[in-house]
This record gives structure tokens, sequence and C-alpha cells, in this order.
């Protein structure tokens, strides 16, 4: 589970618990910019915030988000800890559905994905969360996406894989145009980088993951920072890298190539998210965010951010 102060639990009375209590006073309303704002980099997308926040029963720990290939105007998401359940949300963030997924557990679920496979349309969740940085591997649970009216069980097939480096806390799966599985590590226990699965995923092993490149700090990026989830355009030209204050575009193509080249950041700062975890790609530009509610009392979030993209 992703904190707010990046990884560390908070003390009461603690300076970062005071200034969470003071933003409590705040987040409930969306102020949305007055336009769309430029990125850093003139071909990047230029995005703006729309609607307001909004409050979702059963979310406590919004986690990761996808947009569904299977039923049209519905996403996917998840809790990171309790029962294995994939939760369905219409475009206005109210649930319509729910899923128990058999044959998997819940370690620290932390990212999803939608992608083609055998089945037609698959769901990749990731129980890669790591914050010790102790897990001998990852599992990535592939499962036929779900017919959301449903509302029953469905059975899932366990891909496990290992770092070739050591352990990893990671929070971000994505899917490639080409079909092949990507994590992108957190930043927490080490720099953010990308690990690619091998191009034919085989369950009943322990597969090698291949780290492909990292991002590189320095002035004004943003990339290099906590990076809690990611997603990847309908139309395969751009990735999305998310932290908790900013969404941060790469072109696809040098990205999943291991070039780190940042074509601009958007700042989440408006939207008032209490801890922004999740987000997921749509047509049109339109990407939707969700995100912890700050403690287990709270109800997780749900915003949209419309960009225009070149």
């Amino acid at each position: 589970m992703t904190t707010l102060d990046g990884g560390r639990r908070q003390e009461p009375g603690s300076p970062t618990a005071r200034r969470t209590a003071v933003a409590w006073l705040v987040i409930f309303v969306l102020a949305a910019p007055g336009g769309a704002v430029r990125l850093a980099a003139a071909s990047g997308p230029e995005c703006r915030a729309s609607g307001r926040l909004v409050r979702i029963p059963h979310l406590r720990e919004a986690s990761g988000l996808a947009a569904s290939r299977r039923t049209p105007d519905v996403l996917w998401t998840h809790n990171d800890s309790g029962e294995p359940a994939l939760i369905a949300l219409d475009r206005e963030g109210r649930v319509t559905g729910r899923v128990a997924v058999a044959g998997a557990e819940v370690e620290d679920w932390e990212a999803l994905a939608a992608g083609t496979c055998r089945a037609g349309s698959c769901l990749y969740i990731g129980d890669i969360g790591d914050n010790d940085a102790g897990r001998q591997w990852v599992t990535v649970y592939r499962l036929p996406e779900p017919d959301v009216r449903g509302r029953g069980t469905a059975a899932a097939e366990a891909l496990s894989a290992v770092y070739p480096d050591g352990p990893q806390d990671a929070e971000t799966l994505l899917i490639a145009p080409d079909g092949r599985l990507f994590i992108v590590t957190k930043g927490a226990t080490g720099p953010v980088a990308l690990y690619a699965f091998p191009r034919e995923l085989r369950s009943g092993e322990r597969m090698r993951l291949e780290r492909v490149g990292r991002a590189r700090p320095g002035p004004g990026r943003h990339d290099a920072a906590l990076i809690t989830d990611g997603a990847v355009s309908p139309d395969g030209r751009w990735v999305v890298l998310r932290t908790t204050g900013a969404l941060i575009f790469h072109e696809a193509a040098a990205f999943f190539a291991g070039q780190w080249r940042e074509a601009g950041a958007y700042d989440l700062g408006s939207v008032g998210e209490p801890q922004g975890e999740g987000v997921a790609f749509d047509r049109e530009g339109v990407l939707y965010l969700v995100g912890e509610g700050g403690g287990l009392s709270r109800q997780g979030t749900f915003a949209t951010i419309e960009c225009a993209l070149p």
C-alpha cells in the first residue's frame, strides 16, 4: 500500500499528518483550471481537469485502473489488499459490478491492465507491490475479461516472474502495442526502471524479467519521482505514467525501447486527490484517475482529465 509520505506510515501529530489534516478541508471540491494546460514539451498533449472529485464506496485502497476492451463505458479497478476481486465503474465513477477472482491471492495488488489474449480480451492484475523490496518473485494474474453484468466469479491464471537485479517495489503494469507485458518500478527502493516480461508468457514457472531502461534524474524531470501507475493510449502512441501529483507523457515507441524522453507533464494539484494511485487511458484522450481515501475509513476517489493528443 502506498502511504502519503511515499512509503512510511504517518505518526499522529507529525508534520506530514498535520499537513494531511489541513488538506482534508479542501479536497471535496475540484478547482478545475480555466482551460487546457500546456505541457512542458511543445509536442506533448494538452490536458485539463474536468468535473468534480467523486467518492467511491468499497474502494478505500483503490489502486489499479483499466478501461474495458469488452464493454463500452466500463472501467475496472481493485483494492490493493483484502479479497481478490475486481470492481466495475462507469465513467462517472459509480460502481456497477463486482467480480470475485478465483485462483488468486492478494499480497499487494497495485496495477491493472487490459490487453488481447487467446480469449479475446484479458485483464492482467499486477500483484507487484513490495514496500520492503523483499519478495522473491512477483505475480501477475491473467483472466478473460468478465461480463460486468455477471457479477459472479472469474478464474485467473498465475504468471510469476523474478527481477534480474533483485526485488523491486512496483505499482505499474503496461501492455505495449505489440502485446508485450512490462513493469515500471516505483522508484522507492531503487531507480525508476522499465522491465519486460518474455514475449511468450508461461505459467507454472518463474519467468525472468529483462531490464529495458531507466529514468534519468535531472532538473525538471517528473518521471524520476515515485511512479504509482501508468497506461497506454488506445492508438498505442502514448504512454502516461503518474505520480501522486503529476501525469508524465512519453512517446510509446521510444519508451518501450528503453529511451526515456519525457514529452511533458500535467500537474494534478488542482484535482485534490488525497492519495493518487491509478490511471487509465480511454478514447479521445480522456484519462481517468483513482486514488486511496487517505485512510482505511475513507472512501476512494475518482476523477477525469481531458487531454488533446497531437
